[in-house]
């Protein structure tokens, strides 16, 4: 952890235990202490223990990063009930506000000392017994989530067939270190809306900067949760959000669009909506490009830094073949073979074209087995590559029409890394202008070839964050880095670590517990 995160941590910890001084001094005086002793910051929490009789190993826990931010108001609460204070809204306004809290405390004519002993003697009624468990749970619950470890659902196939839908995963926060939330004010256990009322489950009120501790870069290859970083505008409405983009709909209007014209003039039925990088929709691909690297993909195969990148072994890309003698078959055929098809509406793994021609999904494992069928023509096998201009107009970063970029054939480009620096010209300006307006936060203008960034006149840039290119390893259904370009370090959520469920028509048995590679 950088020293200034360090130093803001522990300001917020002296700040937690000083601001209530006021009102402790004439508490601790009431107590038999004298009242200087509230303004020394912890050793006034371990004179409150002491009064209290409560173990003074919590003092030490103050000291450790941010899970002692939890155990001052458990500190708190305990002084108050010495007062006779035992009440639900008094356990929570001397947690939550305790500077406010205090001070009233020790002006209040029903505030009597009774000690430890007096506390002993009250009996907390059964339904305070479960309430003060399940706020224990949600704070427990709430720091693993934040610093430790989150579950995760896979909710598409653009990682078939490495991770299936309705895989349930453990995403390890510890592998590149726990990020703080940006907006802490949210409700615990779900992400960007509230279920049923479907409005937003966070405040603004409160936002902090992208802050990581104890930091590692993401490693290539790794299988990787982030917020969608192009996911901070979206339409509000659950077949648009992250999966029609709000930014593609924006571009496809401009280029004439009029379906796409009539959802940006209509917001009332299409309303637009913001979100925070850490509340955008979650996504998991796989990192095939890390900060420094330069990546092209040439006939569908990916190459980093002019090398032929790693290819997963439960990575598909689609095939075309043909049966000897127009041969009928059907995916059951395909399946008692060895071969696993998602069938899902609109993007199947296999089908039928004409003259026993068919196009299927496959693995490289799964090519083999398809090779030695004995109704299979293994000489027709050809790896569809999508060539010419076929979808360049809506492809990272959406101007190369002249280079006819398509899912297969793309590229070369540089991937920022912090510290690296880039020369802004007409090439360049819409890679990257994104990342150095947006995600790193200055203000960026291109003014007929001439490039201001705050204010000041300049031809180069140098990134302040490391940067990743994610793919999907079933690369023909997925939505990935060649549709919206980069992602930040600061939208980097954790690692996927392990299956641990696995759910279609029943439990998929064999994916239970397998570690993600």
């Amino acid at each position: 952890m950088p020293f200034n995160q360090l130093l803001v941590v522990y300001l917020i910890s002296l700040l937690l235990v000083l601001l209530p001084s006021f009102g402790l001094s004439k508490l601790f005086k009431k107590a038999g202490h004298e009242s200087w002793k509230a303004y020394v910051p912890f050793y006034n929490t371990w004179i409150m223990q002491e009064i209290a009789q409560r173990p003074k190993h919590w003092v030490f826990w103050q000291f450790i990063p941010v899970v002692g931010w939890f155990i001052t108001p458990g500190i708190f609460i305990e002084f108050a009930k010495v007062f006779c204070r035992f009440s639900f809204l008094d356990h929570a306004a001397a947690s939550l506000l305790a500077p406010f809290y205090f001070p009233w405390l020790a002006n209040h004519k029903d505030a009597r000392f009774i000690g430890a002993e007096g506390v002993k003697k009250h009996k907390k009624p059964g339904w305070r017994e479960w309430v003060d468990a399940a706020i224990f749970a949600v704070i427990a619950a709430t720091l693993i989530r934040t610093f430790i470890f989150e579950a995760y659902t896979i909710p598409s196939s653009s990682m078939e067939k490495t991770l299936l839908v309705r895989d349930f995963l453990f995403v390890s926060k510890f592998s590149y270190g726990p990020r703080i939330p940006n907006t802490p004010l949210s409700v615990p256990f779900v992400h960007n809306y509230l279920p049923s009322v479907n409005t937003k489950s966070y405040s603004t009120l409160i936002e902090l900067p992208y802050i990581r501790w104890f930091a590692a870069p993401v490693k290539r290859n790794d299988c990787v949760v982030f917020n969608f970083p192009a996911g901070d505008t979206v339409i509000h409405r659950p077949e648009f959000e992250s999966a029609n983009p709000y930014y593609d709909i924006k571009r496809r209007a401009a280029a004439g669009s009029e379906t796409d014209q009539y959802i940006l003039a209509n917001p009332d039925e299409f309303p637009v909506v913001g979100h925070p990088l850490d509340k955008t929709d979650n996504y998991i691909k796989r990192c095939v490009g890390i900060a420094g690297d330069s990546l092209k993909i040439v006939d569908g195969i990916v190459y980093i830094n002019n090398k032929p990148g790693y290819v997963s072994p439960t990575a598909a890309t689609y095939y075309t073949f043909k049966t000897k003698n127009n041969l009928q078959i059907d995916e059951d055929f395909l399946r008692e073979a060895g071969i696993a098809l998602n069938m899902e509406s609109g993007s199947p793994d296999f089908s039928a074209w004409q003259d026993g021609i068919y196009h299927i999904n496959l693995t490289l494992p799964e090519l083999e087995i398809l090779k030695k069928l004995p109704a299979v023509d293994a000489t027709s096998i050809i790896k569809e590559v999508a060539r010419g201009d076929a979808g360049s107009e809506s492809l990272f970063p959406y101007y190369d029409v002249a280079h006819a970029w398509t899912v297969d054939n793309y590229g070369s480009i540089w991937i920022p890394k912090k510290g690296g620096t880039v020369t802004l010209n007409a090439e360049t300006y819409p890679m990257y202008e994104r990342a150095i307006r947006t995600y790193e936060g200055n203000t960026l203008e291109n003014r007929n070839g001439a490039y201001f960034i705050n204010g000041q006149q300049t031809n180069t840039y140098t990134f302040k964050m490391d940067y990743y290119w994610m793919m999907g390893d079933n690369r023909h259904k997925s939505q990935d880095s060649r549709f919206w370009g980069f992602v930040p370090e600061s939208a980097v959520v954790g690692k996927a670590w392990m299956i641990w469920f696995s759910y279609d028509n029943g439990p998929r048995w064999k994916r239970l517990f397998n570690i993600i590679k």
